[in-house]
């Protein structure tokens, strides 16, 4: 190489991915949109943590947050509304070593996803879930979404909603088998990127809630969080979110709060005055999922390959003598594991 001797030579073992590693399309969120700060969080996690992007992938449902994985360089499934985490789930059953992360809304999550959201908590998979919470159905135009605040006028409820939020915190909090949540607001870039690193970190489902600004059909919604910084109560813990010394100044309401306490994150979780922001709840003990169905005993592709010949042989039409209509027969007895001729 011109200007080099193989003496100022380095050899690398590895390869080093750098950003433009996970970057693909150009997002094509409206400018403000909270969805950009999550993804400059999470293609900075995959830089540090040097994620392989071929080892990676990024599972979505449908609505403005679920075009994530077009915007990351790594393997990707936009799926179908509310269909995010089964889907996550059976890429993770079959390819336990790959990265799983599942980016939802809250309309996508908590409505018609409602189901596989319980049940995604309940067992446990070794997932990140990122959802983003704008409160509101963007991607068709302004429709109230589960989490939409009580009296907000919008083009399914012009007179306004009629029904209180959905706690997505609490609700989470109370499922059986519960092992990681977290909540975080996107306009604090530093805490939302400590809360994915430590979601990503934690072996089990990684339930993470984030504030999310939508600026053209929710204008100036989380404005009073952003500036007021005491309606904004920091977790801390050396077990859970640690605060840099630059933001302290700013948010000063602050609070000790141990993770491992699902009593009193039940209750941070409720709170209405302020906006909870840290480690709510982990608990690394419970079995992931995966880990309960792991084969027990492992076996040779030798072993393998007789037991699946084993089982196409039930299915063998032998041809010999007979006319069509008894082999047809002798195949209608061999699916039904009888012996054949």
């Amino acid at each position: 190489m011109f200007g080099l001797n193989t003496l100022s030579s380095i050899e690398i073992d590895e390869p080093q991915y750098n950003l433009s590693d996970y970057q693909s399309a150009v997002p094509r969120w409206c400018p403000g949109c909270g969805d950009n700060a999550i993804l400059t969080a999470v293609q900075r996690l995959c830089r540090d943590e040097q994620l392989p992007p071929e080892k990676t992938v990024f599972v979505s449902g449908i609505g403005c947050s679920s075009r994530f994985p077009h915007h990351m360089g790594t393997y990707g499934f936009h799926g179908l509304h509310g269909r995010a985490l089964p889907i996550a789930e059976g890429v993770k059953i079959r390819r336990p070593d790959l990265n799983v992360f599942v980016n939802m809304g809250d309309g996508d999550c908590c409505s018609i996803g409602t189901a596989h959201w319980i049940h995604a908590i309940r067992y446990n998979m070794n997932l990140v879930v990122l959802v983003h919470d704008n409160q509101i159905y963007g991607m068709t135009k302004k429709q109230a979404s589960p989490t939409s605040p009580k009296g907000l006028k919008t083009n399914t409820t012009p007179h306004g909603s009629y029904t209180e939020p959905l706690n997505i915190l609490s609700t989470t909090l109370g499922v059986g088998n519960v092992s990681f949540v977290a909540n975080a607001v996107e306009w604090i870039p530093d805490l939302l990127y400590q809360i994915i690193q430590q979601a990503f970190h934690h072996r089990g489902l990684s339930f993470v809630r984030i504030a999310q600004r939508c600026p053209h059909f929710m204008p100036g919604f989380f404005d009073g969080f952003m500036t007021d910084p005491n309606r904004c109560l920091l977790l801390e813990h050396e077990n859970g979110l640690q605060v840099p010394e630059n933001l302290t100044k700013v948010y000063q309401k602050r609070v000790d709060h141990d993770p491992s306490d699902i009593n009193r994150a039940r209750e941070v979780a409720a709170m209405s005055e302020a906006e909870p922001i840290g480690i709510l709840y982990r608990n690394d003990r419970v079995e992931c999922y995966e880990d309960s169905r792991r084969p027990r005993k492992a076996f040779s592709v030798e072993a393998r390959r007789e037991a699946i010949n084993l089982e196409l042989d039930k299915f063998a039409v032998h041809v010999g003598s007979r006319n069509g209509q008894n082999l047809e027969q002798d195949a209608s007895h061999s699916a039904n594991g009888e012996s054949g001729s």
